[in-house]
């Protein structure tokens, strides 16, 4: 029953990422300043994390119902503390921020809320309980975990170097982590992929603990 709910659950996860990544590239960019138009939302690690969770989660249900296992258990991490950075982001440093603007609206209540919830969920509560593993999660797995953000990061850094910053609404800097100069920004930068790690390693944490494996 359990593998089954587990099941269900990605299946849920893939579904709410295709239902987020329509309307994302359908709509037109908002007064957030997180949103675009079409497929120039794919500038957006929000965007990017989610389609990389909906597509290892995707590989992760035809492994199961092929192969009755599941997909590299680094990769459920990396997925899953991806859209989990998201999440933290939003929640505990945009959205009060800036409390004027909603987040949470159209394709961002997918991909800063629904996804990343949906996903951290399954991850621990059932992930946990079906994995063939008969070790718990090693430590080494959270460093791993924060490459995507350090990736985006370098490429969002090397994007500016090249074409410069521009100007609003047209900026390569839409995050605006460069108001404050190129050294705050890589500041901000560098702590944007320490949180990355951090969610990793709450999610190694959680999903030790709700392992089957034998304490």
């Amino acid at each position: 029953m359990r593998r089954k709910l587990t099941l269900f659950i990605k299946i849920v996860i893939v579904i709410f990422v295709v239902t987020g990544t329509v309307i994302m590239f359908n709509g037109t960019a908002d007064e957030t300043g997180l949103t675009a138009s079409g497929i120039y939302n794919l500038k957006y690690f929000t965007v990017l994390s989610n389609i990389l969770c909906g597509i290892i989660t995707l590989i992760d249900i035809i492994m199961l119902l092929a192969l009755g296992k599941n997909i590299n258990l680094l990769l459920r991490l990396v997925s899953v503390s991806a859209v989990g950075l998201t999440f933290a982001i939003i929640a505990f440093f945009l959205q009060p921020m800036y409390k004027e603007m909603n987040m949470y609206q159209n394709g961002n209540l997918w991909f800063h809320l629904i996804v990343p919830v949906t996903a951290m969920i399954g991850f621990i509560f059932f992930d946990s309980k079906t994995d063939e593993a008969d070790i718990k999660m090693p430590f080494r797995y959270t460093f791993a975990a924060a490459i995507p953000s350090l990736i985006y990061g370098f490429g969002y850094l090397i994007n500016i170097l090249v074409n410069g910053v521009g100007e609003w609404p047209d900026t390569n800097d839409w995050y605006g982590f460069l108001n404050w100069g190129f050294p705050v920004g890589i500041c901000i930068f560098a702590m944007v992929v320490i949180i990355n790690w951090i969610v990793a390693i709450l999610m190694r944490l959680l999903y030790n603990r709700f392992s089957n494996i034998e304490k």
